[in-house]
């Protein structure tokens, strides 16, 4: 079964793919026909609906599209749904996972390792025949000093998931993909999908 997959980042087309290992499910870029999103929602439900809906109306075959974000207790929840582009001075365009990092450390630079609580958030939107479903993962964990390790990419380099001494960075990928986040959706997503292969061979 492959799906499109309304994301331009090759990061997460790799993860979420290696995380679907063994199931005959398989994501392909939808770079080519995707266009460019307004990822203006307050959500990331909202968000994740419009990214699959631009796809799905070019294709009009199923489509995954994913939204996600860091949540920083400290900071009111930011950089949230803006974790993308957290330090882009352009509405709506992106910004480098490096900036964004240092963006973040710049504004916790006073707050003690106490308070440096945050989680990591993802939503998945399935569009298919006209329809849409949700699928939601989470981790908590806390916000390091400073960058660490060279696995992964967003925010990996300064999140620690609880449970763990070592940034996402530094845990790799192996690790990451049995406890993160999106390992969660991705699960929740993937038995959905195979429930229905299965409804389809009886």
């Amino acid at each position: 079964m492959n799906l499109y997959l309304a994301t331009k980042n090759k990061g997460k087309v790799l993860e979420i793919n290696t995380l679907l290992n063994g199931t005959g499910i398989e994501f392909i870029s939808a770079d080519g026909i995707m266009g460019n999103v307004a990822e203006d929602g307050d959500t990331y439900y909202k968000n994740a609906f419009a990214k699959a809906m631009a796809v799905y109306e070019q294709s009009a075959t199923p489509v995954v599209a994913e939204d996600s974000g860091l949540e920083v207790d400290a900071l009111d929840g930011a950089p949230g749904v803006y974790s993308a582009r957290f330090a882009s001075d352009e509405d709506g365009k992106n910004s480098s996972d490096e900036d964004n990092v240092n963006a973040l450390l710049d504004f916790m630079q006073e707050i003690p390792k106490e308070n440096r609580t945050a989680k990591y958030v993802c939503v998945f939107c399935l569009m298919m025949g006209g329809k849409s479903l949700f699928f939601e993962g989470e981790v908590a964990g806390t916000i390091a000093a400073q960058p660490m390790g060279m696995s992964g990419f967003g925010y990996d380099p300064v999140f620690i998931p609880d449970g763990f001494d070592k940034t996402f960075a530094e845990l790799g990928s192996d690790v990451k993909n049995k406890i993160s986040h999106r390992a969660m959706a991705v699960t929740k997503l993937r038995n959905h999908l195979l429930s229905l292969d299965d409804k389809s061979k009886k």
